[in-house]
């Protein structure tokens, strides 16, 4: 005879896949009374289709996700994800769409795991005239003028510092990001690197492991763990700024972005501790963990295509030509590296560092083919999906830096290609990336030669990045 305490649990299962089930049903029969959905599948109560798309970006190959269910539904399809309803969309015209109405009829939304980890005050969940202030502000730091003046000059003299430091088998990855954390915290709050930004680091990787979780402790260790880790990066921050206030009063100022925030004649003043702390834990995200991946797969791209590789290598031997050797890069050796560019341009479009952006509609919003999104749903728009697709990037899925020579096999339509995003919240530090790609590249290929120490692949989730670190062996040039 059954334990009766089974029985209780499987009838306790039951009614919960019951009401999972008549809740569901609710939602798409609300939903479809309130305009015509765009086609697709939500999957298992709850669930959804969640467990598919984690399992598709933990390979090598995600596009099959997307790419099934357009030919089966079109390019813009419903599905159900992280525990919401969500509208898909892989067409660059309802993408810009999505983008351009940002704060009309869509809103920033994102996942809880990571909107409770990078905090409410955020960039990236601000919204209204607060977001505007803020991203005016970066705006403003992260200008070409700015980059040229004050920040050209340590991106040279961080990037020199830690490959003094490389010799034979290096993990590129984790060399990357130890120059993008360093760049970021000295941009941020001009500290340069010591034992204190080490240990800053080391909490803030955890912080990220936790950004694709299920946002509640008692079920992911890795999401108690970034959570615990947040909560001492934000009171290491909290320091920084209380310090800096002091500073303030007794009338010293740093050229940085933390002098900016705190400010009240230059456009920042006014924000508590706890918004700008949220502020600048969102900017090292932006500023660490997207940038040193682009260096890593930029490599790792060339490497995999010595033709593109020698060419890169031909146009900074020219630039050093003309300096001495410890000489630092000037702003006219950035503005002379056109191949660097199109190699720049290609890692991003094939890397799809950010894949796509969440958002929730703010109403009802009809969109392409009559379609209805409702309001209160989540929207995502993927860039991945027009960046990979065949019908406006010529053999996509192959690294070809010479497409972007002349735009051959490229579509002239402006919205195919968005790696920093678009509208109201397009990447204020889009620039500053590429300033900061552009001299990696150069102190890189001019001062060493290198091999793949072993194989290595791409894999997508929780973030892109190479399942080994992508190891290398270096050897310096005489």
């Amino acid at each position: 005879m059954m334990d009766s305490s089974l029985l209780t649990s499987l009838f306790t299962l039951s009614l919960s896949l019951s009401f999972f089930l008549f809740l569901f049903n609710l939602i798409r029969s609300t939903a479809r009374s309130k305009g015509r959905l765009p086609p697709g599948n939500v999957g298992l109560p709850f669930l959804g289709e969640t467990l598919q798309l984690i399992s598709a970006y933990k390979t090598d190959n995600p596009e099959p996700f997307i790419d099934d269910r357009v030919s089966k539904y079109g390019t813009v399809f419903t599905t159900h994800v992280f525990g919401e309803p969500t509208v898909f969309s892989a067409d660059p015209d309802t993408n810009r769409f999505i983008l351009q109405n940002e704060g009309r009829l869509f809103e920033s939304s994102y996942p809880g795991s990571i909107s409770n980890l990078l905090g409410r005050h955020s960039l990236l969940l601000m919204r209204g005239s607060l977001h505007k202030r803020m991203h005016s502000l970066t705006m403003s730091f992260g200008n070409w003028a700015i980059i040229r003046d004050h920040l050209l000059e340590d991106i040279d003299r961080l990037v020199r510092l830690n490959m003094d430091a490389w010799t034979g088998r290096v993990l590129l990855m984790e060399e990357a990001k130890k120059i993008t954390f360093q760049l970021t915290v000295k941009q941020l709050m001009s500290f340069d690197p010591c034992e204190w930004t080490e240990n800053l680091m080391k909490e803030y990787m955890l912080v990220i492991e936790g950004f694709f979780t299920i946002p509640l402790p008692i079920f992911s260790t890795t999401y108690r763990r970034a959570i615990q880790a947040r909560q001492k990066v934000a009171e290491a921050l909290s320091l920084v700024v209380l310090e800096r206030r002091r500073d303030v009063e007794r009338g010293e100022r740093k050229n940085d972005m933390l002098a900016a925030l705190l400010d009240d004649e230059g456009g920042g003043g006014g924000f508590s501790d706890e918004e700008i702390v949220d502020f600048m834990l969102a900017l090292l995200v932006a500023g660490y963990e997207t940038t040193s991946t682009t260096m890593t797969l930029a490599v790792k791209f060339l490497t995999e295509t010595p033709r593109a590789l020698a060419q890169l290598k031909e146009e900074h031997d020219e630039i050093r030509a003309r300096k001495a050797e410890t000489e630092a890069l000037q702003w006219e050796d950035y503005k002379s590296m056109p191949f660097t560019q199109c190699v720049i341009n290609e890692t991003l479009r094939i890397a799809n560092i950010i894949g796509g952006v969440f958002r929730r509609a703010m109403t009802d919003v009809t969109i392409k083919d009559g379609y209805t999104i409702p309001k209160g749903w989540k929207v995502f728009a993927s860039l991945r999906a027009v960046h990979m697709n065949q019908d406006h990037f010529k053999e996509a899925r192959a690294f070809n830096p010479w497409r972007w020579q002349n735009n051959s096999g490229t579509s002239s339509t402006t919205n195919m290609f968005t790696p920093f995003g678009g509208g109201p919240r397009r990447c204020p530090g889009a620039e500053l990336a590429r300033v900061e790609l552009s001299v990696f590249l150069h102190r890189l290929v001019t001062q060493f030669s290198w091999e793949p120490a072993e194989s290595d692949k791409l894999v997508f989730f929780p973030t892109t990045r190479t399942q080994k670190r992508y190891p290398i062996l270096v050897q310096r040039l005489k």
